[in-house]
Protein backbone atom coordinates (compact mmCIF):
# COMPACT_ATOMS: atom_id res chain seq x y z
CA UNK A 1 0.00 0.00 0.00
CA UNK A 2 1.10 3.97 -0.31
CA UNK A 3 1.05 4.28 3.35
CA UNK A 4 3.76 0.63 3.89
CA UNK A 5 6.05 2.38 0.59
CA UNK A 6 5.91 5.76 3.13
CA UNK A 7 7.07 3.77 5.95
CA UNK A 8 9.76 2.16 3.79
CA UNK A 9 10.94 5.58 2.78
CA UNK A 10 11.24 6.71 6.09
CA UNK A 11 13.43 4.16 7.02
CA UNK A 12 15.95 5.52 4.39
CA UNK A 13 16.81 8.91 5.60
CA UNK A 14 18.64 9.79 8.57
CA UNK A 15 15.82 9.70 11.17
CA UNK A 16 14.48 12.94 12.39
CA UNK A 17 12.43 11.87 15.13
CA UNK A 18 11.27 12.75 18.75
CA UNK A 19 14.78 12.49 20.38
CA UNK A 20 16.92 14.49 17.60
CA UNK A 21 14.32 17.24 18.18
CA UNK A 22 14.44 17.05 21.87
CA UNK A 23 18.15 17.57 21.51
CA UNK A 24 17.85 20.56 19.08
CA UNK A 25 15.07 22.49 21.40
CA UNK A 26 17.08 21.51 24.62
CA UNK A 27 19.25 24.85 24.43
CA UNK A 28 16.61 27.59 24.58
CA UNK A 29 19.80 30.02 24.58
CA UNK A 30 21.67 28.92 21.58
CA UNK A 31 21.31 31.07 18.54
CA UNK A 32 18.64 30.14 16.28
CA UNK A 33 16.64 32.50 14.39
CA UNK A 34 13.23 31.33 15.48
CA UNK A 35 14.15 30.87 19.10
CA UNK A 36 12.05 34.08 19.99
CA UNK A 37 9.13 35.37 21.71
CA UNK A 38 7.30 37.08 18.23
CA UNK A 39 5.44 35.75 15.66
CA UNK A 40 5.48 35.93 12.31
CA UNK A 41 5.78 39.36 10.61
CA UNK A 42 3.07 37.55 8.14
CA UNK A 43 0.77 36.15 10.06
CA UNK A 44 0.85 39.65 11.91
CA UNK A 45 -0.14 40.87 8.20
CA UNK A 46 -3.16 38.74 7.99
CA UNK A 47 -4.45 39.56 11.04
CA UNK A 48 -4.23 43.70 10.97
CA UNK A 49 -5.56 43.11 7.31
CA UNK A 50 -8.67 41.54 8.43
CA UNK A 51 -8.19 38.26 6.85
CA UNK A 52 -7.67 36.34 9.76
CA UNK A 53 -10.94 34.36 10.79
CA UNK A 54 -12.41 33.55 14.19
CA UNK A 55 -12.78 30.41 14.37
CA UNK A 56 -10.88 27.15 15.31
CA UNK A 57 -7.37 27.11 14.36
CA UNK A 58 -4.49 24.21 13.99
CA UNK A 59 -1.22 24.34 14.27
CA UNK A 60 1.69 22.38 12.89
CA UNK A 61 5.24 22.49 13.94
CA UNK A 62 3.82 25.07 16.98
CA UNK A 63 7.90 24.91 18.21
CA UNK A 64 7.82 27.26 21.55
CA UNK A 65 4.57 28.64 20.88
CA UNK A 66 5.21 32.00 19.95
CA UNK A 67 2.98 31.84 16.99
CA UNK A 68 0.10 29.54 19.01
CA UNK A 69 -0.25 31.84 21.75
CA UNK A 70 -0.41 35.19 18.94
CA UNK A 71 -3.82 33.37 17.80
CA UNK A 72 -5.03 33.06 20.48
CA UNK A 73 -4.89 36.53 21.84
CA UNK A 74 -6.72 37.05 18.42
CA UNK A 75 -9.51 35.26 19.66
CA UNK A 76 -9.08 31.67 17.84
CA UNK A 77 -9.44 28.90 19.88
CA UNK A 78 -6.10 27.28 19.43
CA UNK A 79 -4.69 23.55 18.82
CA UNK A 80 -1.29 23.52 18.67
CA UNK A 81 0.90 20.13 17.61
CA UNK A 82 4.55 19.42 18.33
CA UNK A 83 6.52 16.11 17.38
CA UNK A 84 9.12 17.77 20.05
CA UNK A 85 8.06 17.35 23.77
CA UNK A 86 10.95 19.99 24.55
CA UNK A 87 8.89 21.89 21.99
CA UNK A 88 5.77 21.28 24.01
CA UNK A 89 6.90 22.02 27.18
CA UNK A 90 8.33 25.01 26.50
CA UNK A 91 5.21 26.34 24.83
CA UNK A 92 3.56 25.36 27.86
CA UNK A 93 5.55 27.44 29.92
CA UNK A 94 4.89 30.66 27.40
CA UNK A 95 0.90 30.07 26.64
CA UNK A 96 0.67 29.94 30.80
CA UNK A 97 2.74 33.54 31.19
CA UNK A 98 0.78 34.82 28.27
CA UNK A 99 -2.68 33.43 30.17
CA UNK A 100 -4.01 32.66 26.78
CA UNK A 101 -6.24 29.11 25.94
CA UNK A 102 -4.31 26.62 23.81
CA UNK A 103 -4.57 23.17 23.49
CA UNK A 104 -1.08 21.92 23.05
CA UNK A 105 -0.53 17.92 21.74
CA UNK A 106 2.94 16.39 21.68
CA UNK A 107 2.11 14.41 18.65
CA UNK A 108 3.02 14.02 14.78
CA UNK A 109 1.14 15.78 12.09
CA UNK A 110 0.38 12.79 10.48
CA UNK A 111 -0.63 11.25 13.57
CA UNK A 112 -2.76 13.88 15.60
CA UNK A 113 -6.50 13.15 15.04
CA UNK A 114 -8.15 15.93 13.42
CA UNK A 115 -11.83 15.91 12.10
CA UNK A 116 -12.62 16.79 8.75
CA UNK A 117 -13.33 20.37 7.93
CA UNK A 118 -12.88 21.84 11.32
CA UNK A 119 -10.49 24.29 11.61
CA UNK A 120 -11.10 27.85 10.03
CA UNK A 121 -7.12 28.71 9.96
CA UNK A 122 -4.40 26.10 9.81
CA UNK A 123 -0.66 27.66 9.95
CA UNK A 124 2.49 25.79 9.98
CA UNK A 125 5.40 28.17 10.17
CA UNK A 126 9.14 25.81 9.85
CA UNK A 127 7.17 22.20 9.37
CA UNK A 128 6.63 21.57 5.42
CA UNK A 129 10.26 22.35 4.86
CA UNK A 130 11.53 19.32 7.20
CA UNK A 131 8.97 16.54 4.93
CA UNK A 132 10.36 13.91 2.73
CA UNK A 133 9.21 14.09 -0.95
CA UNK A 134 7.40 11.27 -0.11
CA UNK A 135 5.15 12.87 2.88
CA UNK A 136 4.19 15.77 0.22
CA UNK A 137 1.08 15.02 -1.05
CA UNK A 138 -0.07 13.36 2.67
CA UNK A 139 0.46 16.52 4.08
CA UNK A 140 -1.41 18.43 1.80
CA UNK A 141 -4.39 16.24 1.38
CA UNK A 142 -4.58 16.44 5.17
CA UNK A 143 -4.62 20.08 5.38
CA UNK A 144 -7.06 20.61 2.80
CA UNK A 145 -9.18 17.79 4.24
CA UNK A 146 -8.67 19.96 8.11
CA UNK A 147 -9.91 23.08 6.58
CA UNK A 148 -13.48 24.53 6.60
CA UNK A 149 -14.76 25.85 3.20
CA UNK A 150 -13.57 29.49 3.02
CA UNK A 151 -10.84 28.26 5.58
CA UNK A 152 -7.06 29.56 5.34
CA UNK A 153 -3.78 28.06 5.42
CA UNK A 154 -0.71 30.55 5.86
CA UNK A 155 2.83 29.02 5.67
CA UNK A 156 6.68 29.50 6.01
CA UNK A 157 9.19 27.89 4.49
CA UNK A 158 12.58 27.81 3.18
CA UNK A 159 13.26 29.79 0.23
CA UNK A 160 15.95 27.91 -2.21
CA UNK A 161 18.72 30.14 -0.72
CA UNK A 162 17.26 29.14 2.84
CA UNK A 163 17.15 25.25 2.44
CA UNK A 164 19.87 22.39 1.85
CA UNK A 165 19.74 23.17 -1.68
CA UNK A 166 18.84 19.58 -2.33
CA UNK A 167 17.11 18.10 -4.87
CA UNK A 168 14.17 15.40 -4.06
CA UNK A 169 16.66 12.84 -5.97
CA UNK A 170 19.35 14.02 -3.63
CA UNK A 171 17.34 13.83 -0.60
CA UNK A 172 17.00 9.67 -1.07
CA UNK A 173 20.48 9.75 -2.79
CA UNK A 174 22.08 11.39 0.66
CA UNK A 175 19.87 9.91 2.85
CA UNK A 176 19.15 13.27 4.25
CA UNK A 177 16.90 16.93 3.65
CA UNK A 178 19.92 18.17 4.94
CA UNK A 179 18.39 20.88 7.26
CA UNK A 180 15.40 21.14 5.57
CA UNK A 181 13.98 21.72 1.59
CA UNK A 182 13.96 25.23 0.31
CA UNK A 183 11.19 25.93 -2.66
CA UNK A 184 11.04 27.75 -5.47
CA UNK A 185 7.63 30.09 -5.85
CA UNK A 186 6.77 27.76 -8.66
CA UNK A 187 6.94 24.34 -6.68
CA UNK A 188 5.04 25.80 -4.00
CA UNK A 189 2.50 26.82 -6.38
CA UNK A 190 2.47 23.29 -8.15
CA UNK A 191 2.12 22.33 -4.72
CA UNK A 192 -0.53 23.97 -3.20
CA UNK A 193 -2.40 25.66 -6.11
CA UNK A 194 -4.57 22.89 -7.28
CA UNK A 195 -6.07 22.61 -3.87
CA UNK A 196 -6.01 26.26 -2.39
CA UNK A 197 -6.88 29.39 -3.95
CA UNK A 198 -3.14 31.25 -3.30
CA UNK A 199 -3.51 34.43 -2.07
CA UNK A 200 -0.42 35.49 -0.90
CA UNK A 201 3.03 34.41 -1.84
CA UNK A 202 5.99 36.90 -1.04
CA UNK A 203 9.74 37.04 0.48
CA UNK A 204 9.28 37.40 4.00
CA UNK A 205 10.21 40.72 5.76
CA UNK A 206 13.10 40.85 8.29
CA UNK A 207 11.66 41.13 11.63
CA UNK A 208 12.37 43.95 14.01
CA UNK A 209 12.27 42.99 17.73
CA UNK A 210 11.54 46.07 18.99
CA UNK A 211 8.20 45.90 16.94
CA UNK A 212 7.86 42.63 18.19
CA UNK A 213 7.68 40.45 14.82
CA UNK A 214 9.40 37.77 13.97
CA UNK A 215 10.80 37.09 9.74
CA UNK A 216 13.89 36.30 7.72
CA UNK A 217 14.41 37.15 4.26
CA UNK A 218 15.59 33.42 2.98
CA UNK A 219 11.80 32.38 3.95
CA UNK A 220 8.21 32.63 1.90
CA UNK A 221 5.44 33.47 3.33
CA UNK A 222 1.96 31.90 1.67
CA UNK A 223 -1.85 32.59 2.22
CA UNK A 224 -4.59 30.15 0.32
CA UNK A 225 -7.98 29.88 1.18
CA UNK A 226 -9.84 26.76 0.58
CA UNK A 227 -13.06 27.26 -2.12
CA UNK A 228 -16.56 27.83 -0.21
Amino acid sequence: SDDELRLVLDQLLDPRGDEWWNSFYKDRAKPCPFFVEWPDEGLIDQATSGYLPKGRALEFGCGNGRNAVFMARQGLDVVAVDFSRQAIDWATERVRAANVGVELRCESAFETPIEPASFDVIYDSGCFHHLAPHRRVPYVERVCAALKPGGWFGLVCFRPEGGSGFSDLEVYERRSLGGGLGYSEAALREIWGPRLTIRTLRQMRKGDPQAGTFGEDFLWTLWAQKAR
